[in-house]
Order: C-alpha cells, then sequence, then structure tokens
C-alpha cells in the first residue's frame, strides 16, 4: 500500500543517519522529497541519485534551517520545484552535550537554535502554502530525552521539550484548516553516530530497553509514514514515542 504516494515532503537535515532512513522511506512510498543537508553534499548528492532511481522527485537542498530568512527561501525554492508542500519533517539537530556546571553559553544557545528554533522557522515558512491548500500534516523529531531529560543533555533535552510545546500549540492554531502537527519521540536509534560507541555502552542501553534492542532508522520512518498518511487523518496534537518501550 503507497500511504504516502504523490506527496510532495520536505524533510531537514536528511543527508544521514534518521533523516536519510526517513527520506529513502517516503520515497519507496512513492512520495516526492526535498531534503536538506548542511555541509555534506557528497552523502546528498548520493542519496538524491538513489531516491530519483526510485522514480520519484527528489531534490537535495544546502540550506541551514536555523536561519529564519534560509528556510523561508528553501520553502520558495522547493515550492517552484514541487508545487505544493504536504508533508514537513522537521529532522535537523545537534547535541553538544556536557554537565550544566560545564556547558558554556554558547553550546546551549548553539542547540536551542539548531534544534527548536529552525523548527519554528520551517513550520512558518509553510505555514502559509498550507493554509491556503487548507492542508498539510507538519512532523516534528523530538526525543525521549525531550520527554524525560538526562543528565549531560539539559541544553538538548530543553530543546526537545521545547518542540512538544511548540507543536501541541500549533496543533490547536492550525487544526481548524485540517493542518496537523504531531511530533516524534525516538529512544535509543542506532546510526552512523551510535556505532562510535563502545559496545558494553551500546550492550547496557540495549538491556535497559523492554524490547530489548536499539531502534533502526527505519522504526521512525514508519512512524513517519504513519503521521503523514490519512491513516491519521483524526491524530494532532499528539507525541508518538518510538523507543521499544523505554518511557514505560
Amino acid at each position: 500500500m503507497d500511504l504516502v504516494k504523490g506527496k510532495n515532503v520536505i524533510i531537514t537535515g536528511a543527508s544521514r543517519g534518521i533523516g536519510r532512513g526517513i527520506a529513502l522511506a517516503f520515497a519507496q512510498q512513492g512520495a516526492n522529497v526535498a531534503f536538506t543537508y548542511s555541509s555534506s553534499e557528497g552523502p546528498a548528492k548520493a542519496l538524491e541519485d538513489e531516491l530519483t532511481a526510485l522514480g520519484v522527485k527528489a531534490k537535495a537542498y544546502k540550506s541551514n534551517a536555523a536561519d529564519f530568512d534560509a528556510a523561508q527561501q528553501l520553502v520558495n525554492d522547493v515550492l517552484e520545484s514541487f508545487d505544493s508542500i504536504d508533508v514537513l519533517i522537521n529532522n535537523a539537530g545537534i547535541t553538544k552535550d556536557n554537565l550544566l556546571m560545564r556547558i558554556s553559553e554558547e553550546d546551549f544557545d548553539k542547540v536551542i537554535e539548531v534544534n527548536l528554533k529552525s523548527v519554528f522557522n520551517m513550520t512558518k515558512a509553510v505555514q502559509r502554502t498550507m493554509l491556503k491548500q487548507r492542508y498539510g500534516s507538519l512532523i516534528h523529531m523530538s526525543s525521549v530525552v525531550g520527554v524525560k531529560g538526562n543528565a549531560g543533555q539539559a541544553n538538548y533535552a530543553a530543546s526537545k521539550a521545547g518542540i512538544i510545546g511548540f507543536s501541541k500549540s500549533v496543533a490547536l492554531e492550525l487544526g481548524s484548516r485540517n493542518i496537523r502537527s504531531n511530533v516524534i519521540a525516538p529512544g535509543f536509534i542506532e546510526t552512523e553516530m551510535t556505532d562510535k560507541l563502545p559496545e558494553d555502552v551500546v550492550a547496557q542501553w540495549r538491556a535497559g530497553i523492554p524490547l530489548k534492542r536499539g531502534g533502526s532508522p527505519a522504526d521512525v520512518a514508519n512512524a513517519c509514514i504513519f503521521l503523514a498518511s490519512d491513516l491519521s487523518a483524526y491524530i494532532t496534537g499528539q507525541v508518538l514515542n518510538v523507543d521499544g518501550g523505554m518511557l514505560t
């Protein structure tokens, strides 16, 4: 079943990891994909080619979602090529972990800017288009850390918790125009970043998860497909934990 066939999707931060998995899943389901990257031009071009080979329209854009004007320009550029925007997936994010006593103001501000302000920038940029269409699905990537907090990640937790509050507010504002706003909160997802962790650390993570395994980018992508499709037409303002039961 092609749940999102023909839909036009923007995904921020999709050249690798979870974002890349989401882009592939949407293309495999027949969606046209516009995605952003910050510096990984080679992987971005390779992904664009891979998506296009699946028979959909796909285009990579070098863009900084944390920059308000750049976000607006991106949406304008996407509309020139894709005509409409049906789904926005706010996935761009960074970490600069440290204990509160050691974290710098610069590192706190940077994480808030990239993780949270980018969501505001992109959502505001696509709002006009979705209001005219009277349709749209906004999907914002938070984290289980944004739900429960985590020592050494006060900046990251604050940014991801902020996404939840932002999304719920947008759901209330835009629901009457058939625009839905939901959050996905991934748990321990195994990507290129986690591959660099010591095996004993990964094993400890897995042991604490009820399903006894880490998630994959495909697990998160499947949740995105659901929230972008008409199967979730009556769902808005919600947080979907994709965490193997970590928060149970």
